[in-house]
């Protein structure tokens, strides 16, 4: 495997530190971050009072000056309203919450060995080992490194049904079952309380989910994302990103199982698909 890596320009940085900074974000996000050693990533989400996603990020420890210190790791688009999100949380904590994108970068590296900018915050992606590292490091950094392997790891990042959100999911619109954060280390279900936890934690024991992330196949490149996933008339989901002939569809499992034992086709675009083993 070769050494490549790729700016994810469309990432964007949110510190978060002071002396409550740890307790803060664990009373807040899916996943335990108070376990967390430096240099350590978790993927997580923040959710609604209904459970519904409204921003998923990779949490990394990285504590400065002998305080506690996180980055977070998420959409660039939706920087600046997670920090105004965190600030609404906040109340009383001991906290400093800045958007930190015009400063900071994410660049993804995989292959062996995956050499990254000195001085990076360098993690395991915690959502699958297939993913390789991130690096949060400088913006110039980063920019310097380019996209020109940005393919390449979006190849990886479809391979391995890691869904892109805002493109494979609309924020707000989705459970954490529904996207797959679960089988993605996304949600500790023995931590404790944190916002929308009685919605997942009812869907994980009733096994009320029906829609997941699935990778498909398709005989020529794979339509656009949002072409939608029919059983005839039927809606069964809709296409997310793709690469080549592969994609990521959100998916009625039900309806897709049913299709599949009547033995129909699913299709999309007026194009035949087959779910990926």
């Amino acid at each position: 495997m070769t050494n490549e890596a790729a700016w994810l320009e469309d990432r964007g940085i949110v510190g978060v530190s002071g002396e409550d900074a740890a307790s803060f974000l664990q009373g807040l996000l899916t996943n335990d971050v108070e376990r967390l050693a430096p240099g350590e990533a978790r993927y997580a989400a923040l959710l609604s009072p209904q459970g519904k996603i409204l921003f998923d990020m990779i949490v990394v420890r990285a504590d400065r000056d002998g305080g506690a210190a996180f980055l977070i790791d998420c959409a660039a688009a939706q920087a600046a309203d997670l920090a105004r999100r965190l600030g609404f949380y906040k109340l009383r904590a001991r906290v400093a919450i800045a958007d930190e994108s015009a400063e900071r970068g994410v660049v993804a590296l995989w292959g062996a060995p995956a050499q990254a900018p000195a001085g990076a915050v360098v993690t395991a992606d915690p959502r699958d080992p297939r993913l390789g590292l991130r690096a949060i490091c400088s913006r110039a950094e980063a920019a310097a490194i380019g996209s020109a392997h940005l393919a390449g790891y979006e190849a990886l990042r479809i391979d391995a049904v890691v869904p892109r959100g805002g493109v494979d999911f609309a924020y707000g619109d989705a459970f954490p079952h529904d996207v797959n954060l679960d089988l993605l280390h996304g949600v500790d279900f023995h931590k404790g309380c944190y916002v929308g936890q009685e919605v997942v934690s009812r869907m994980k024991h009733r096994g009320t989910g029906r829609k997941r992330i699935a990778r498909v196949r398709f005989g020529a490149d794979a339509p656009p994302a949002g072409t939608p996933v029919v059983d005839g008339d039927l809606p069964v989901g809709a296409l997310g990103s793709s690469s080549g002939r592969e994609a990521l569809a959100l998916l009625r499992l039900d309806r897709a199982e049913e299709a599949k034992a009547a033995g129909r086709t699913l299709s999309a675009g007026g194009a035949p698909l087959a779910l990926a083993d």
